[in-house]
């Protein structure tokens, strides 16, 4: 046995037809085998037409492995010698991906694994696939007799095959040919095979389900498992949330027969009456029955006395139920049901997480006439769409608009719901007519009230939440061009002001957070933000960004980001400091990133009147 190592980049394949092409032909150096490898065979032992196929296929099969596996491969070649057939050649090639399937790469577009891998069928012996925990294996067998190609057979057929002792399905073919002694499969009963691996295969069987949450995932590992396993072919119907059943999964250990076969299935949908014991279905005739007919019984999937769907397994010739089969079927039948349940549980939690936390944040933000605005939002935790920071942009009628941008302490739900009482309540009272100073005054003692009462899950004193917010109004003047703003920051990173020749300021100064002192007072500043000047507001999940001991706005360096991206427009600026945020630290952002840019456009010269002074503030 030889064998080689190859990165997977585009020279794989072509490395790969190398190797095989000096191993086989006895031109390979002696010091490109392993010592304790079998020999290299002499120049001329092995026909040049076996040659040829086996430097084909390989290629196939190591392309397929760079697309779709994208690890380090592994091509072993074995040869073995026949006293009916003369000198054979086995060659498997390894891949470290055991989740990816396999498949050629023009049938990505099918749902179903369609006829990828025909050249391989066509001109191998025997060939299949073995999974196992950290490794793929697909090997073919070409034998003296197969130099040259010849038709498939409707019995050639891959499968996916595991490491617990079950099976192994691989290719018939007339005229005795075998695979590997690792592959072999003896045709043999399911019953023989249950007595002998059914634990370790249950105990298999739940390791790989337990950790899916996607129902669909959990039916196609559940038919791989089975086929060829219990069954030449497998059918899983799921109920839907309308209570019908819908296919959800077919495999058959032809290939070929997949898709007629679903085509099928899809039109005689179980009916009531699936009992747990296996209850006969008739034999469909897209599966197959070449050998004397084949049986199919449906098992019901079912979990806490529901109904999740049904599991249909077909064999050609006589299923043989034993209670043994039956007892290993219901077995894997409830395992899969639980599988789908857990799936579907933490589909349906997902679903209203992510509903309750877009209700936290605006679906929209709105336009204000005379001013670009922009905004960029990044939560921190996985998963989630809205964390601590949040943000609104909202009218206040006659011509004013309301902008926010806040920052509750903590990553967690609990600051969540935070973000969504806080953007609710400066909505309430903005529209109520209450000013910058008057909202954060009020918003700071309903915070401060907010923390004295709330308690943990056991009933003790919850940590104090506090609140860190920049609020401020937009009054845009149509004449001039422009927008009179009076702004206010509550323990928040100041908004900085970028004036038409790239100077930069705060535009006003923080204050106390929100929701220490009831008597805090806040201070708003007013400004006029003038044709081609920014305002610029961002969280501290900018400005506390680290590279070492380093923060990006230490030595004003936030100012140093927002000059370098004069010129660009709202949306793009925004991008800009959300860029050199990401690009100042060498690790990942570990805090919720938001960035609010206002902008008021540039007017072209020749459109201005003339000269006026610029508003008082």
């Amino acid at each position: 046995m030889c064998s080689k190592e190859l990165p997977a980049n585009q020279l794989a394949s072509a490395q790969a037809r190398r190797f095989l092409r000096e191993l086989l032909t006895g031109r390979m150096p002696t010091t490109s085998t392993t010592p304790g490898q079998d020999a290299i065979p002499a120049p001329g032992a092995v026909p040049q037409g076996l040659v040829d196929n086996a430097v084909l296929l390989v290629s196939e099969l190591v392309t397929n492995a760079v697309v779709y596996a994208g690890t380090d491969i592994d091509v072993v070649c074995r040869l073995e010698r026949d006293p009916d057939t003369g000198v054979a050649v086995v060659v498997e090639v390894v891949d470290r991906h055991p989740s990816r399937g396999v498949r050629a790469a023009a049938d990505a577009r099918h749902g179903e694994p369609g006829y990828g891998l025909q050249l391989v069928s066509a001109l191998s012996q025997a060939w299949g696939v073995t999974y196992r925990r950290s490794e793929k294996r697909v090997w073919f067998r070409l034998e003296s007799s197969s130099a040259q190609p010849g038709p498939a057979t409707p019995d050639a057929a891959p499968a996916d095959t595991g490491e617990n002792g079950g099976p192994k399905a691989v290719r018939a073919e007339p005229g005795g040919a075998r695979p590997p002694d690792h592959l072999a499969l003896s045709h043999g009963y399911a019953a023989e095979w249950v007595d002998h691996s059914g634990p370790s295969f249950l105990a298999e069987t739940s390791e790989l389900l337990a950790g899916q949450l996607d129902q669909g995932m959990v039916a196609a590992l559940a038919a791989q498992l089975l086929v060829p396993r219990l069954a030449d072919w497998c059918g899983i119907w799921l109920k839907t949330q309308g209570r019908g059943l819908k296919l959800s999964r077919v495999w058959h250990v032809d290939e070929r027969r997949i898709v007629p076969l679903r085509e099928e299935l899809e039109r005689i949908a179980p009916s009531a009456g699936i009992r747990a014991g296996g209850t006969p279905w008739p034999w469909p005739e897209s599966a197959g029955s070449d050998r004397a007919g084949g049986s199919a019984f449906a098992f019901p999937l079912t979990v806490r006395d529901t109904d999740v769907g049904v599991l249909l397994l077909g064999r050609t010739g006589q299923l043989h139920m034993t209670d043994a089969v039956v007892r290993m079927v219901d077995d894997v039948a409830r395992r899969v049901a639980q599988a789908v349940y857990t799936a579907r549980q933490y589909t349906r939690q997902t679903t209203i997480s992510v509903a309750l936390q877009r209700r936290q944040l605006p679906t929209t933000l709105a336009s204000i006439a005379g001013i670009d605005t922009a905004i960029v939002y990044e939560p921190h935790g996985e998963g989630q769409t809205v964390g601590g920071d949040f943000y609104d942009i909202f009218p206040k009628g006659e011509g004013r608009w309301c902008f926010l941008l806040g920052d509750v302490q903590g990553k967690d739900p609990e600051a969540m719901s935070v973000t969504g009482l806080a953007r609710h309540l400066v909505r309430l009272l903005a529209r109520e007519g209450h000013g910058v100073e008057s909202v954060l005054d009020r918003l700071n003692i309903a915070m401060a009230e907010e923390s004295a009462e709330a308690l943990t899950a056991d009933g003790e004193q919850a940590a104090t939440r506090f609140l860190s917010l920049l609020y401020g109004e937009l009054a845009v003047d149509p004449v001039l061009a422009g927008a009179r703003c009076r702004v206010a920051s509550a323990g928040h990173p100041p908004p900085l002001h970028m004036f038409a020749d790239g100077r930069v300021e705060p535009a006003c100064e923080p204050r106390m957070l929100l929701g220490i002192d009831e008597g805090a007072e806040f201070r708003a500043s007013t400004f006029y933000l003038a044709p081609g000047e920014t305002l610029l507001c961002v969280t501290d999940g900018v400005t506390e960004r680290r590279r070492g001991n380093w923060q990006l706005d230490d030595d004003d360096g936030l100012a140093d980001v927002l000059r370098q991206g004069m010129g660009l427009g709202a949306k793009a600026l925004a991008e800009h400091v959300r860029r050199a945020a990401h690009d100042f630290g060498t690790g990942p952002v570990e805090d919720d990133l938001s960035v609010l840019v206002l902008q008021a456009p540039a007017v072209d010269a020749d459109m201005r009147r003339a000269p006026e002074p610029r508003p008082h503030a």
